[in-house]
């Protein structure tokens, strides 16, 4: 009797839990049995396996074989143990060293040549590796993920037989991880496109330097999606530890992020799902709103994403990570994400819009705009009215501020709020604001008289002295003032009729 064993890892959200690939070879009737709650893809890998062994000029074992795939309650999923129980058989049947799979992981599914193909999800499993100091053995198609993981020591090769080379070799040569995180990140649009709306681009200003969500209001073609495009060009850079999360998350998806140090930026169509939205399936896999993970989420036409939709939201914009429960599975992702959602006033797009006559009645603009929720609103900071430019200040080609120009005060007040309270100011909580954010007199008072004439919620007049606070810092002032909190109460306007 004789026994092999060999680490690999499993999916489970955002986690790559170990996995204990024992192989056990006995005298008996010859057959091949995988065991511990393995899928219908991972019982479909003895044959694989089998086929890839044999084309790669190695021996298949003519015993009783049984592949045991430790922790035996935890479900598993996918392709990507076909390589470690590949090695697991082999190193039983001592056609390779056992002693020189110690300390390594492997992962990988094999085609019937014995050629390795790529697996999704393989940044969370290098991550675990690394951490656990082992090293990682994966197909070459998966080489280029690894470019963002510092000091992981690494082996890709095209198949079985590379591998089993590499393992039999004295001098083993080892991944180079050629670390570009230093390219600088450049954008196709500048918010020198865009013309005027010298209201919105300050909100969307402030919205960058705190992390604050944003709601523009306003008839159509008057800039709303143009401006939001623009937001990435002001945002800061990824550091190195938040681009990791973000790229862990598109290789989990098989999503291709365009940079790695740019922020992600998605546009999700209304007419999406709430489960495409937040995330779900079997296994659980990450949704738009963790896709748009230390980015932003761009909602056009908010009105006309379905009610169940926006309201999954709600906790997703408070805590920061969604939570995703199925029968015999629970994964949670992250989801901080910015808001920026755009929407008309009214079905026509043209309520109070000076330019253009409204054809709408007042119960069918109530009615639409009573398809946001007030508990979703209440948890977007800022809401702004973009109306349209006049075309003569189109025509004469007015200058616009740079992103390059707005960017550094962006850096300048987010860099503030770390080195003062090690987060940003929309995080902050209701302790931490009492202390960061201490209100003069006046600034006091003009406060509580716009709570009781707005009927503001306690949830609203916390997001407002953010916002404040948020204000103060791109003023780079210490203190939060009367200016600093009308400025905040005017960007929380009340719009619906």
């Amino acid at each position: 009797m004789q026994l092999a064993i060999v680490n690999t890892r499993a999916m489970l959200g955002m986690q790559a839990p170990l996995v204990t690939v024992e192989v056990h070879l006995s005298y008996g009737l010859p057959g091949f049995a995988i065991v511990g709650l393995p899928e219908a893809a991972v019982r479909e890998s003895k044959d694989r396996v089998r086929s890839a062994i044999i084309n790669s000029h190695f021996e298949f074992p003519d015993y009783k074989i049984i592949v045991n795939l430790a922790p035996g309650d935890l479900p598993k999923h996918g392709s990507r143990f076909d390589l470690a129980i590949a090695i697991g058989i082999l190193a039983a049947s001592e056609q390779i060293p056992k002693d020189a799979i110690h300390d390594m992981e492997f992962v990988g599914e094999l085609a019937l040549t014995g050629a390795l193909r790529a697996v999704k999800g393989i940044l969370p499993f290098a991550i675990q590796c690394k951490a656990q100091k082992h090293t990682l053995i994966l197909p070459k198609e998966n080489e280029t993920e690894l470019n963002i993981v510092k000091d992981l020591s690494a082996f890709t090769g095209n198949s079985l037989l590379d591998v089993c080379h590499w393992l039999k070799a004295e001098d083993k040569q080892y991944l180079v991880n050629d670390n570009n995180n230093t390219v600088q990140v450049h954008y196709a649009v500048d918010y020198a496109d865009v013309k005027g709306q010298a209201q919105a681009k300050k909100a969307l200003e402030i919205a960058a330097a705190g992390g604050h969500n944003v709601l523009m209001v306003g008839s159509p073609g008057s800039g709303k999606t143009m401006l939001a495009s623009r937001l990435m060009t002001i945002l800061p850079d990824l550091k190195d530890n938040e681009a990791l999360e973000v790229a862990a998350i598109y290789s989990l998806s098989n999503t291709v992020h365009e940079h790695l140090l740019k922020r992600p930026f998605r546009t999700p169509h209304h007419t999406t799902s709430h489960v495409a939205l937040v995330g779900g399936g079997r296994p659980p896999k990450p949704g738009e709103i963790s896709l748009a993970h230390k980015g932003v989420l761009f909602l056009d036409e908010l009105p006309e994403f379905s009610r169940h939709s926006l309201e999954t939201l709600r906790q997703p914009l408070e805590s920061g990570s969604v939570q995703i429960s199925r029968a015999g599975c629970q994964a949670e992702f992250p989801a901080d994400f910015l808001l920026i959602a755009a929407m008309n006033p009214c079905p026509c797009g043209h309520h109070g819009d000076p330019q253009k006559h409204c054809t709408c009645t007042p119960d069918q603009v109530k009615r639409y705009q009573s398809k946001i929720s007030v508990p979703l609103l209440d948890r977007i900071d800022i809401h702004i009215e973009v109306n349209a430019i006049d075309q003569d200040q189109w025509f004469q080609g007015v200058e616009s501020e740079q992103s390059a120009s707005i960017k550094p005060r962006v850096v300048k007040a987010c860099d503030k709020q770390l080195q003062r309270q090690q987060k940003m100011n929309y995080a902050l909580t209701n302790a931490e604001l009492h202390k960061h954010c201490q209100l003069a007199e006046d600034a006091q008072t003009m406060l509580e008289k716009a709570a009781v004439q707005y009927k503001l919620s306690m949830r609203a007049i916390h997001r407002i002295l953010k916002v404040a606070r948020t204000i103060a810092d791109l003023a780079d002032s210490q203190d939060v003032l009367l200016a600093h909190l009308s400025e905040a109460l005017s960007l929380r306007m009340v719009w619906r009729v």
